[in-house]
């Protein structure tokens, strides 16, 4: 162990080196909110205590909401008690050994409805104290301590404890509370020294470092031209009606994504890849996160905290054009109108705000749009967030998919079967009833290979929104992916970035041959999260390339990499290597971004730093499953079976509830022999997955290869009548009332295979 650690200290060592060199430096030109103040006073002032100035402040006698005089909070045994000393502030509660111990609150974070507190735990690191402060009025339930997770005990071994990587400041929280983050951690020393320019999120966290604009003002050299700034945030437009229109449209069309994407940076779901630059696109510092459960419901509402950006890419506002800026002040954070005058700005009142369009009294719940077409969600305890799709309500969806709808969210003691009959008594039918993109994404989440055709008619559906589209081939590329093969080329030459990183990631799922000749192309696109997934795809596919011709265009010249930022080195894929390196080495705080750099380690060849990355990712969080399984995998590659079973068995001690950890631990027994233990674990396992898959299915076959024919046959039935539309299980389902003797069942079981097939569009 004491190898791998050096080995790995070793290699975080090289890559800061290699960061070092790489690196271009430039000179601080952040200027600060009050260099803006003077010019730009309205701007100023609505910005002044909105929640981006309080995103982040210093813990003092005027900041600090929260009971401190000598409260107290009981949470499955655990006092935490809130004290003031003179202008500090202090909180005993338990440490990362269970223990009681007193911390100085350092920082507010946030102010409504709730505020947390920012507590030091050595090397540099922040923690936000998952026992909040609700700061709502007492009269709504507020004024009092309550903890995030109120339901299930959080101890100190639990990485969602508030000492784990989950609560951490520098790693989770930082880059969208205050302004040009630096996070800065040192893997060989495991320690953060994170910076920022402000404390608070400023002007400049969205326009850009100010230094130049406020050069050319003294100069009186501004001008529409020449700003000063990267990129202009303007995208409001002016919108008009058509004669007899009842809803306006852009007078011309939206050309830049600038402001809706320096939004996005913070109000999305995704991963950070390289440093932000002002100006660049979404995708080329950050992942998105697609529609998958759990994070939304298969029609694509909010479910986790994928915060607003990902619903609303879905919605027909963003599709006409519709920005940010058109419904919230930038600086205050407030809407531009009150009630439904937001929504009326373009849509006419006297068409839309009224009983013949929405059904309900005036002044009613039921009369306001956004209760309507954007329902809220509860997150974080009391934080109710809107759903940004601005959907219409789909009581139909709820009852086939579990989705829920805006009706039964009012009407709670109705059922969505009543709400969607109110619907078809006021005369409303829905053209989609059938082929619905959430049937698919429902079906295909639960293994139903009949999915197959719809998910790639909404994928090559060019009306359709780009986020629902790659969302589409993600799902196709997991269920079947034979049918991606003829609209992979079509998609990984597609205009939108989105699209091209879902095709790439899909492509994943073909053959190697294939799968090199489709991806390699885009090892020089120009958007980092498509080069950094095809980097990922082609690491393991190098001895493939003695035999497949390059693009002519694979070659990059010394001179555009320079131009563009990326490492210059000597091979066709050594630059995209290095780049992905790179690029993942700034967040090796991360257990994900530690695994995903192991599985690319281990796929060029280097096993002893994918052990050693794994390793470490294990160590800063022992539950991370994925980061188990694979070094478990790992180990079992290397005939190290011991080392392997006591990965998953220190795993399963950690998590009795984890499927995976099961299931592996199932295979490392068949593989020693153990039958009974083998078949044991993957009851287990069998009974952890939420929805009758693979696990039943191997455990099945498990059963009837030990004899317990009835069993096997039991369990192949009832995954079949939960989660139809598994090939595998039909064929099992098939060949042992075959070898039982029931060939009528054999037959039948024949006929629903074929047409499942027949279903998926499988020849």
């Amino acid at each position: 162990m004491e190898r791998i650690r050096r080995r790995l200290t070793l290699a975080a060592l090289m890559l800061l080196s290699t960061l070092t060199a790489a690196a271009v430096v430039a000179e601080t030109d952040y200027v600060g909110n009050a260099a803006c103040a003077g010019c730009h006073q309205q701007a100023s002032a609505d910005w002044t205590d909105s929640h981006h100035d309080l995103a982040m402040q210093d813990a003092t006698p005027e900041t600090v909401l929260g009971d401190f005089d000598n409260a107290t909070f009981d949470y499955f045994g655990v006092t935490t008690t809130f004290r003031q000393h003179g202008d500090d502030f202090f909180i005993e509660t338990d440490n990362p050994a269970g223990e009681l111990e007193t911390y100085r609150v350092e920082y507010v974070f946030g102010v409504e409805p709730l505020q947390q507190y920012l507590l030091p735990l050595g090397k540099g690191r922040l923690q936000a104290l998952s026992v909040a402060w609700d700061n709502r009025p007492e009269s709504e339930g507020g004024q009092r301590w309550y903890h995030l997770y109120p339901d299930e005990q959080i101890s100190a071994d639990d990485p969602l404890h508030w000492t784990g990587g989950f609560f951490n400041w520098n790693t989770s929280c930082a880059e969208c509370h205050s302004t040009n983050v630096e996070k800065r951690y040192d893997a060989v020393n495991d320690r953060f020294d994170t910076q920022y320019e402000q404390i608070d999120v400023g002007c400049e966290a969205c326009h850009g470092p100010g230094s130049e604009h406020i050069a050319l003002a003294n100069a009186g050299t501004l001008s529409p031209a020449q700003t000063g700034f990267e990129m202009s945030l303007k995208a409001r437009g002016a919108w008009q009606w058509a004669e007899g229109a009842d809803i306006a449209q852009r007078s011309e069309p939206l050309t830049s994504n600038h402001q809706i994407d320096s939004c996005a940076r913070c109000h999305a779901r995704r991963g950070t890849l390289g440093e932000y630059h002002p100006g660049k696109p979404l995708l080329d510092t950050h992942r998105l996160a697609i529609i998958e459960e759990p994070l939304y419901w298969p029609d694509g509402q909010i479910r986790e905290e994928v915060y607003v950006y990902g619903s609303f890419i879905q919605s027909k506002m963003h599709q006409a054009g519709v920005t940010c800026t058109n419904c919230h002040n930038p600086h205050s954070n407030q809407l531009v109108a009150e009630s439904n005058g937001v929504c009326a700005q373009c849509h006419l009142a006297s068409t839309y705000d009224n009983p013949t369009h929405h059904r309900h009294q005036l002044v009613s719940a039921g009369s306001a749009c956004v209760d309507c077409h954007m329902p809220s969600q509860l997150y974080m305890g009391i934080d109710a967030r809107r759903d940004h799709s601005m959907r219409i309500p789909r009581p139909d969806l709820s009852m086939s998919t579990g989705a829920p709808n805006a009706c039964n969210q009012c009407h709670t003691d109705q059922s969505a079967d009543w709400a969607y009959s109110a619907l078809v008594d006021w005369g409303v039918r829905f053209a989609d009833l059938r082929n619905h993109p959430a049937r698919a994404f429902h079906a295909a989440g639960r293994g139903d290979v009949r999915a197959a055709p719809l998910l790639l008619e909404t994928a090559n559906n060019a009306t359709n929104t780009p986020m629902l589209r790659a969302s589409a081939i993600t799902q196709l590329g997991r269920l079947l992916p034979e049918r991606l093969i003829p609209s992979l080329p079509l998609w990984l030459q597609s205009d939108d970035p989105l699209i091209r990183l879902a095709a790439a990631e899909a492509a994943g799922q073909l053959p190697p041959e294939q799968q090199l000749v489709r991806v390699l192309p885009l090892s020089q696109d120009p958007v980092l999260a498509v080069r950094m997934m095809t980097a990922e795809q082609l690491a393991g596919l190098m001895p493939l390339m003695v035999d497949t011709p390059a693009p002519a265009n694979l070659e990059l010249s010394a001179q555009q990499s320079a131009d563009e930022g990326r490492p210059q080195t000597a091979g066709p894929l050594d630059a995209l290597f290095a780049e992905y390196v790179q690029v993942q080495s700034r967040h090796l705080d991360m257990p994900s971004v530690l695994t995903k750099l192991s599985g690319f380690q281990q796929a060029r060849g280097d096993a002893e730093a994918a052990e050693a990355l794994l390793v470490s990712a294990l160590e800063k969080n022992p539950q991370a499953s994925a980061s188990r399984v694979n070094l478990a995998d790992f180990y079992r590659a290397q005939d190290k079976e011991e080392a392997a079973r006591a990965t998953l068995e220190r795993g399963i001690q950690l998590n009795q509830e984890d499927a995976s950890l099961w299931f592996s631990l199932a295979l490392l027994e068949v593989r020693e022999g153990n039958d009974e233990a083998a078949l044991a674990a993957l009851e287990k396992a069998a009974s952890l997955e939420e929805i009758p898959s693979y696990y039943h299915y191997v455990y099945a076959v498990a059963q009837h290869d030990h004899g317990r024919l009835a069993e096997a046959m039991a369990m192949l039935k009832a995954t079949n009548r939960a989660a139809p539309g598994q090939p595998n299980v039909l064929a099992a389902l098939m060949q042992y009332s075959h070898l039982a003797g029931d060939m009528q069942a054999a037959q039948r079981y024949q006929t629903e295979l074929r047409n499942t097939a027949q279903a998926a569009g499988v020849r």
